[in-house]
């Protein structure tokens, strides 16, 4: 329990450090995303409205291809919308240079890919460490070392991914994103990799992060995780077709099963 308390500290206070005026706020106002595909027009995102603005669990919810991932990229400065306006961490992103963007994701934006991301030459410890380092945190080491026994791979630190199996690899992205310390926490299908131990292992990490004071958005088409959230927002052909409290109220973590 202390060590828990201990690393709740340790997050609140990295937050605390980084949040300054709308720290932990998105607001995203009538975005469309468009594709051209050949003669095909493609809305991922159509007309969209989403207001987050105060720390917590949200998640987003939805089947492949229904803009999840988009939407994602767009409050984390990685892709631009076709029309609407966006705000992220007081940060206006609507007509944001490149230069403006990058400083977001290093100050205020952390990333937890579906894909990994990691640096093949590099060991977990040093993937991790690149984050924080990133981030422009101090004791960088530290904070790379504690994020990595935070998700379970406090044995692992000088393995490289290639020694790691898939769900390991996930765990060392996921640390990467917790070591940076920055107020919103974006993760692409976090558990997708993962046995349901270490999945559940996984959330209840996330779940400490928007107790400390973050903002986590996860984005995921398992409907079973959303039961925990603070909030669900669900997608459908781009457009949110529902925003609000997991249905029949919030479940306790362990009360999942998948």
């Amino acid at each position: 329990m202390n060590d828990e308390v201990s690393a709740r500290d340790d997050v609140k206070t990295a937050v605390d450090a980084r949040v300054g005026f709308d720290g932990n706020r998105i607001d995203l106002d009538h975005v469309t995303k468009r594709y051209h595909v050949g003669d095909v027009i493609v809305d991922a995102l159509a007309d969209l409205c989403l207001h987050v603005d105060d720390s917590a669990f949200v998640v987003i919810l939805g089947p492949s291809g229904c803009g999840k991932t988009t939407l994602l990229n767009i409050v984390g400065a990685l892709d631009t919308p076709t029309s609407g306006s966006v705000q992220v961490a007081g940060v206006d992103l609507t007509d944001a240079s490149p230069a403006q963007r990058a400083a977001l994701r290093r100050s205020s934006v952390s990333f937890i890919f579906q894909s990994f991301n990691l640096f093949p030459g590099l060991s977990a410890f040093e993937n991790v460490q690149f984050g924080a380092d990133a981030a422009r945190r101090t004791n960088a080491g530290e904070h790379a070392a504690e994020a990595l026994r935070r998700v379970g791979l406090g044995e692992r630190l000088r393995h490289f991914p290639h020694q790691l199996s898939a769900g390991e690899q996930q765990r060392v992205a996921i640390a990467r994103a917790l070591a940076t310390g920055n107020p919103i926490l974006l993760a692409d299908e976090p558990t997708g990799e993962l046995d349901f131990r270490t999945g559940v292992q996984i959330l209840e990490v996330l779940q400490e992060q928007a107790a400390a004071g973050m903002t986590v958005l996860v984005v995921t088409h398992n409907r079973e995780i959303s039961r925990i959230a603070d909030r669900v927002i669900e997608l459908s052909s781009g457009r949110i077709v529902s925003d609000g409290e997991p249905a029949g109220g919030r479940a306790d973590i362990s009360e999942l099963e998948w």
